[in-house]
């Protein structure tokens, strides 16, 4: 697949459908997606939507085939693209990597091999490796939080923060969050991992609640990480003492956010529905000349009770 320009956010919207086929029906081309096993909300919700967009695709583009390997480690996940590579002689690799850093070599091994890689969401550790980069605003999605503890909390105020995985986004977002902070005289009296994952959060989430007996808010820095942390403020009675603000707009966040939950004040955007625009632009590149090299940041958004109600989604699976 050639190198092709860098695509503007307008092409996508009509491009899919207008396209024509540019290939013979007996020249099938074959999309790997590799992305994390739905251990989580966000993850479930990214399953769906890639599953939804394959089989839309495979009905639009006969031409298509699609090779789908879901993991729960990055060892699995890098097992799953070998074989894709090896069996399925895939033309095109779409990748949300469990973890940066394991994955980086064997992703840059495909791209050597002078397959097209689109890279989804946790960034690698090299850059430069993929064609195609598509991911949420991390950057703005630490700072819009950042900006929201800034202007909510009083010097000398103390708050504590749940990071992600290990990887190139979650430094990003840290980093943003960090730099928005900076000056305002917040405490920020403990970081740790909590790996977007409910249980991990309710742990560390308990650690700090016997280290800390102030904690005015909590940057929860994720939707399934912010409920572990609830749950462990609830369980040490301490609701009252402090709010958390999580991120990535799960659905009943969002419905605590609209009935005015004191302890749930905002949220920030961060779609599990990326995987889809990372696959839908992987799939036009194959299909047609249209560009689609660069990078596609989709912006993240502030959810308030004002506004909430255009984010709520009862029937999502997020």
């Amino acid at each position: 697949m050639k190198r092709r320009n860098f695509l503007t956010s307008a092409v996508l919207a009509g491009a899919l459908a207008a396209s024509t086929t540019a290939f013979a029906q007996d020249d099938t081309k074959t999309i790997g997606v590799a992305i994390p096993s739905a251990t989580h909300g966000f993850m479930g919700g990214l399953n769906y939507h890639a599953q939804e967009s394959i089989k839309r695709l495979e009905e639009t583009y006969p031409e298509l085939e699609f090779v789908l390997a879901t993991a729960g480690n990055a060892g699995k996940m890098v097992n799953d693209i070998e074989d894709m590579v090896a069996t399925r002689d895939i033309d095109a690799l779409v990748v949300l990597p469990f973890e940066s850093e394991p994955l980086t070599s064997p992703v840059k091994a495909v791209a050597d091999q002078g397959i097209w890689v689109t890279v989804v969401d946790r960034g690698l550790s090299q850059p430069g490796i993929e064609d195609l980069y598509v991911a949420g605003d991390n950057p703005g999605f630490g700072r819009m939080a950042g900006e929201y503890f800034r202007e909510n909390l009083n010097e000398g105020d103390n708050i504590v923060v749940l990071r992600g995985i290990p990887t190139t986004l979650d430094n990003e977002r840290v980093e943003a969050f960090t730099a928005a902070i900076e000056g305002s005289g917040i405490n920020v009296l403990d970081m740790q991992h909590g790996n977007w994952n409910r249980d991990d959060a309710f742990n560390v989430m308990q650690d700090f609640l016997s280290k800390y007996d102030d904690i005015d808010a909590v940057w929860a820095a994720d939707d399934d990480m912010a409920i572990g942390v609830m749950e462990a403020i609830a369980q040490a009675g301490r609701e009252d003492e402090m709010w958390v603000v999580g991120g990535a707009g799960m659905k009943e966040i969002i419905k605590r956010i609209m009935d005015g939950d004191p302890q749930l004040p905002v949220n920030v955007t961060y779609p599990p529905a990326q995987i889809s625009t990372a696959i839908e632009l992987t799939a036009l590149g194959l299909v047609s000349n249209t560009p689609v090299t660069g990078r596609f940041i989709i912006g993240s958004q502030l959810i308030t009770p004002e506004n909430a109600e255009q984010f709520y989604f009862p029937d999502s699976p997020f």
